[in-house]
């Protein structure tokens, strides 16, 4: 699928389509990349960490 195509549906407007609203432990990840991968932290709490060796857009895995 790429970045513009949706699901199938009888309606394909804007107006049909529900408003994404992050929740705020989405809001408070930042990342920065190390030598080793990318690490993802939480803001609020900096000892709540992954690393991971690479990334993918979540658009090329639906």
């Amino acid at each position: 699928m790429s970045r513009n195509d949706t699901p199938s549906s009888t309606d394909d407007s804007d107006a049909s389509r529900a408003e994404f609203t992050p929740v705020q432990s989405v809001v408070s990840t930042e990342s920065y990349e190390t030598d080793e991968g990318v690490v993802f932290y939480d803001t609020d709490n900096p000892m709540a960490w992954l690393q991971a060796s690479g990334a993918v857009s979540l658009d090329d895995m639906v």
